[in-house]
C-alpha cells in the first residue's frame, strides 16, 4: 500500500510540475512585471523605502494600536516565518543535488518574477479581506476568488488544497528537516524531536494570531541574522571560489546535455524544473499562501502591503537562498559526478540538510551543529507560520468552530513528518504546492486589471506627494 501511494504521488508530481506548470508560473510573473511597468526594478527605491527602510523611520510600521490587527512588520514576519524555512537550506541543496548548480539561476528567475506575483496577491488580499465575529481580519486567495471572480467552488477548492499544503509543505517537510538535522548533529532520536516540537507548536497555537505575531517578529529577525552571519563567514573563508561558483551557475543553467545519451549532465530542463520548483517552495510566490498573513495587517493601502510582498520574496530567495547556494558550491562538498551517478543508478543521494551541514563544517568547527540550530529555528518558524494559513482556510471552508480540530491535527502530523523518509515527504509537498497554485494563478491572472489599476493610482498619489514636497 505504501509503495502504491508513493508511486501515485510520484506520477502526480511529474504531471503537475511538467513544462506546462513551469511556463504558467513564469508567464504570470511576466504578466504582472510588464503590466506594472517592471515595478520591482523601476521602483526599487520606493518599495525598499516603504518596507525595510520604513522600519527605522516610522513606529507605526513596527507597532499597531489596533487590538484586532497586527502591524505591517508583524504581518511581514509571520509571512516570512512561513517562507523563510528549510526550503532556504535543505531546498536549495536539494535543487543543486537533483538539478545541478544551474538550478540556482532558475531559482533567481522565479524570484524576480515571483516578486510581482506576490505583489499582486497581497493587493488583492487586502482589497477583498473581511472581519470575523471577533473583529479580526480574515481572508486570503479564497476570498478574492469568491468575491472577485464570483467563483465559490474554485475558492473552496483552493481552501481545501491549502489545508493539505499546510500539513505537507508547511508542517511535515519542516519537521522532517529538523529531525534529520538534530539526528546528524546531536544524535537526537526523530521521535523525541517530534514530541518536543508538538509541545512547542501547541503552546504557540493556543495564543491565536497575536501570540503568533509576537513570536515571529522576534524569531524571524534573529534566525535570519544568525544564519546569514554563519553563511557570510563561510564565504569569507572560501572567497576565492565565489567567482567560479557564479560561473558554474550561469554556465549550467543553459546546459543542453541530459543524463544518459553518452554524455553525463543535468540538462537545462531538469535545472529549470528543480530551480523553479524549489524557488516556489521557498518563497511561495504564486501559491496564494503568504497573503493570509499579510491580510491581518493594519495597513490601509493595498499597494503598500504588496510592496512588503516584494521584499518578502527578495529577502527569502535573492538573499538567503543565494547565500546557501554559494556556501555549498564554494566549500567543495558538492560532488557533481557522484550525484549524477547516483541518479543514473537509482541510488538515493545525500539529503540536502546533511550536504549543507558539511559545507558549514569546512569553515566552522562543529558546523553541523550550527546547521542543526539554524534548521530548528527555520523549521519551527515555518510550522508556526503555516498553521495560521491553515486556520484561515479552515475558517473559510468549514467555519470557526472547526479551528480547534484543525489545530489538533496540525500538531499531531508533526510526529510522522519527523520519522518519514525525506525524499517522499519533499515530493508530496511539491505535489501539494502545484495543486494549490493552479486556482490561485487563474484568479490573479483574471483579476490582473484590478492590480494594475491600484498600482497606477498609488504611483500617481506618490508622484503628487513628491511634487508638492
Amino acid at each position: 500500500m505504501a509503495e502504491l501511494i508513493k508511486n501515485a504521488v510520484h506520477g502526480l508530481n511529474g504531471f503537475i510540475w511538467g513544462p506546462g506548470m513551469l511556463v504558467m508560473f513564469l508567464t504570470v510573473g511576466i504578466l504582472f512585471t510588464v503590466r506594472t511597468g517592471f515595478f520591482q526594478f523601476t521602483h526599487i527605491r520606493l518599495w525598499m523605502g516603504r518596507t525595510i527602510v520604513a522600519l527605522f523611520r516610522n513606529r507605526n510600521v513596527r507597532k499597531t494600536d489596533d487590538e484586532h490587527a497586527i502591524s505591517q512588520f508583524q504581518s511581514f514576519c509571520t509571512a516570512l516565518a512561513a517562507t523563510l524555512g528549510t526550503g532556504n537550506i535543505t531546498g536549495v541543496a536539494t535543487a543543486i543535488i537533483a538539478g545541478g548548480p544551474g538550478a540556482i539561476f532558475w531559482m533567481w528567475v522565479s524570484a524576480l518574477l515571483g516578486m510581482m506575483t506576490n505583489f499582486a496577491e497581497n493587493i488583492l488580499g487586502i482589497r477583498y479581506r473581511r472581519k470575523n465575529s471577533k473583529g479580526e481580519w480574515t481572508g486570503g486567495a479564497m476570498l478574492y476568488i469568491e468575491k472577485g471572480l464570483h467563483c465559490p467552488w474554485l475558492a473552496a477548492a483552493f481552501a481545501f488544497l491549502c489545508i493539505l499544503a499546510s500539513l505537507g509543505m508547511g508542517n511535515m517537510t519542516q519537521a522532517n528537516s529538523m529531525a534529520v538535522g538534530l539526528k546528524e548533529a546531536f544524535s537526537v532520536p526523530p521521535v523525541l524531536t517530534g514530541v518536543l516540537s508538538m509541545a512547542a507548536v501547541g503552546l504557540v497555537l493556543l495564543g491565536g494570531v497575536k501570540r503568533l505575531a509576537k513570536v515571529t517578529e522576534k524569531v524571524v529577525p534573529f534566525m535570519a541574522v544568525f544564519y546569514l552571519a554563519g553563511g557570510i563567514f563561510v564565504l569569507a573563508v572560501h572567497w576565492r571560489n565565489i567567482p567560479q561558483a557564479f560561473s558554474t551557475i550561469l554556465t549550467e543553467a543553459f546546459q543542453l546535455r541530459s543524463v544518459g545519451g553518452g554524455v553525463l549532465g543535468y540538462g537545462m530542463r531538469q535545472a529549470m524544473k528543480m530551480g523553479i520548483a524549489r524557488g516556489i517552495f521557498s518563497n511561495e510566490a504564486g501559491l496564494g499562501s503568504s497573503v493570509m498573513a499579510h491580510i491581518a495587517s493594519d495597513v490601509k493601502e493595498p499597494v503598500v502591503q504588496g510592496m512588503w510582498g516584494i521584499f518578502e520574496v527578495f529577502a527569502d530567495t535573492v538573499v538567503v537562498c543565494t547565500i546557501t547556494a554559494l556556501v555549498i558550491l564554494t566549500s567543495g562538498v558538492y560532488d557533481k559526478a557522484q550525484c549524477l551517478s547516483n541518479i543514473v543508478n537509482g541510488i538515493e543521494n545525500i539529503d540536502g540538510t546533511t550536504l549543507t551541514g558539511l559545507a558549514f563544517e569546512t569553515a566552522i568547527p562543529g558546523g553541523s551543529k550550527f546547521m542543526a540550530a539554524a534548521i530548528v529555528l527555520f523549521a519551527f518558524a515555518t510550522i508556526v507560520g503555516w498553521s495560521y494559513f491553515g486556520v484561515q482556510a479552515v475558517t473559510y471552508l468549514l467555519g470557526e468552530r472547526y479551528i480547534r480540530f484543525y489545530k489538533l491535527l496540525y500538531i499531531l502530523v508533526i510526529l510522522p513528518g519527523c520519522v518519514t523518509a525525506p525524499g517522499f515527504i519533499w515530493e508530496l509537498a511539491d505535489t501539494m504546492n502545484g495543486c494549490m497554485a493552479i486556482p490561485n494563478l487563474i484568479a490573479i491572472t483574471l483579476l490582473s486589471g484590478e492590480v494594475t489599476a491600484a498600482t497606477r493610482k498609488y504611483l500617481n498619489t506618490v508622484q503628487k506627494e513628491q511634487d508638492s514636497a
